[in-house]
């Protein structure tokens, strides 16, 4: 797959689809456009995946616990996705096996049983194996939880590096031919009966124009805001801005399985092996207020998150172990619940084709269902626009994960990495395991791009130069803050003093570039 192409404001001016947010939705809604032969071009106000896209708990699922509010359609829209996302790209996915302790005074046996019976059901598995019941304390998940928790329900899903997700969808879309234009503020657009007049102010330059036929509203948290003072239309939609918060602590178990407890006030937390050293917990459900451009993770929710899973552990979890805490706002369907975790997750997609040409709204939605978003998208733009519907990426991997440049033959998605990587040290053995090991996971088959690349310095432990310039240059990260946190979580192993030798070299080779 050949490295994102660079664009600048000299570019062809006018497309077919202009598509305003560059989280999962807009990504993935690019990439399809872009591989169904369309000219596109994709703005993001900040960095890819910055906001809501990056502050997920980081799974492929089909949402166990939307069962419980009667969610049939959209799980069974997301379990049918899992197996195909996984194989799209083994590096940046794997399949997760979930322990659910069983709590009677929570939800009674026999109501998970049928749980889970319909969660292996109600779409097709391939490999992901069924669910069962273990006894815990012949279990090793047993061994860090509360002595009287005897049962538990295991079951399949899936986990994600949901940047590098948004990231490789946008790499893939450029490939395709599409512009991926960061830090690019679209502050108007203006209808007419043929197309769209979109003013964009990247950051740092001249205002510009570009014409698009039709233009897609893929903002998230901001699409009523967008509406509202970007292209000054009226709408019906209303979003339900709800914040999930995480933390992250010093790994709690030794065991590669994840957690699912159940809470005294009928929601969930997930306790997840994460970046090889750390415990992921989360995620919160809290109504948002105020603004969106930084969202934090409050003390109360640390709190929350802490107290919920001491409950569980026999070691108690407390804020002073919290090294990294996290939190986003989910652009949720206002459907008139009143709890915010009943809140539906599914997705609309509204096309207005009234007054002019077509602007289609994406309210809602979530990290497994962004592809078949993106394909209903494109399908109800081709209606006016007249173009036919494709499933190209039904069968296509995203970029890094067609590993048959090292394999001869493709099993299973998660054993397929096992074996790229056992192939790559074999023929690169001066590679430090540990760089190999992250490479592999964060590139795939897309390592090629590296080990054709002049290194250079090491910054910081197993970063170097040459993979700073290539995650500018193919990647569009602008800042320090691009790298450690979005297209890598190095930020999170490297000491206060490794990061700030990461933003010198930035500054010193490119310059800042605030968020």
């Amino acid at each position: 797959m050949p490295t994102a192409p660079a664009h600048d404001a000299a570019a062809d001016r006018r497309c077919d689809v202009l598509v305003v947010g560059g989280g999962i939705n807009g990504a993935g809604i690019a990439r399809e456009l872009a591989g169904r032969g369309l000219s596109v071009v994709l703005v993001e106000q900040h960095d890819l995946a910055q906001h809501t896209s990056s502050a997920s708990t980081k799974l492929i699922h089909g949402g166990l616990r939307y069962l419980e509010y009667y969610e049939f359609g959209l799980v069974r829209k997301a379990l049918a996705e899992r197996e195909r996302l996984l194989r799209s790209a083994p590096h940046i996915m794997g399949p997760l096996s979930f322990v659910m302790p069983h709590d009677p005074s929570m939800r009674p046996a026999w109501m998970i049983r049928a749980g889970l019976f319909l969660y292996d059901h109600l779409a097709r598995r391939e490999w992901l194996p069924d669910s069962r019941t273990v006894a815990l304390r012949r279990h090793e998940a047993g061994a860090p939880l509360q002595p009287h928790l005897t049962r538990a329900f295991v079951y399949s899903d899936g986990r994600v590096d949901d940047a590098r997700l948004v990231v490789l969808c946008a790499v893939d879309a450029a490939a395709r031919g599409a512009r991926i234009l960061t830090r690019c503020a679209c502050t108007q657009a203006q209808r007419d009966a043929q197309g769209w007049t979109v003013t964009l102010a990247p950051r740092g330059g001249a205002p510009r124009t570009v014409r698009a036929r039709a233009l897609v509203n893929a903002t998230g948290p901001w699409a009523a805001h967008f509406l509202d003072e970007r292209v000054h239309l009226p709408h019906a939609r209303s979003l339900r801005l709800v914040r999930g918060s995480h933390i992250v602590v010093p790994r709690l178990f030794a065991h590669e399985h994840a957690y699912l407890f159940q809470n005294p006030d009928r929601r969930i937390i997930f306790a997840i092996p994460y970046q090889q050293h750390f415990t992921l917990i989360g995620t919160t459900d809290v109504e948002h207020e105020g603004g969106l451009e930084r969202i934090d993770a409050s003390d109360d929710e640390v709190r929350y998150l802490c107290a919920q899973a001491s409950r569980y552990f026999l070691r108690p979890v407390t804020p002073a172990d919290v090294v990294w805490r996290y939190a986003g706002v989910r652009p949720l369907l206002e459907d008139e619940s009143g709890n915010p975790a009943a809140v539906t997750r599914d997705y609309q997609l509204v096309l207005n084709t009234q007054g002019g040409a077509p602007l289609l709204n994406v309210w809602g939605g979530k990290i497994t269902t962004f592809r078949v978003l993106a394909q209903e998208a494109a399908d109800l733009l081709g209606q006016p626009l007249g173009w036919r519907a494709s499933r190209w990426s039904d069968t296509a991997f995203l970029p890094g994960g067609d590993l048959r440049s090292l394999l001869p033959r493709l099993t299973r998605p998660d054993e397929d990495i096992l074996r790229f990587d056992a192939e790559l040290a074999r023929r690169h053995p001066s590679l430090p395991p540990a760089m190999r090991r992250r490479w592999v996971h964060a590139y795939g088959a897309r390592v090629a791009l590296l080990l054709g690349t002049e290194l250079g310095a090491e910054v910081a432990p197993g970063l170097h130069e040459g993979e700073l310039r290539h995650l500018h240059d193919a990647e569009w990260a602008r800042s320090a803050d691009d790298v450690l946190w979005r297209r890598s979580k190095l930020g999170l192993h490297y000491a206060p003093e490794a990061r700030e030798r990461v933003a010198a070299w930035w500054l010193q080779n490119y310059g800042e570039m605030a968020a």
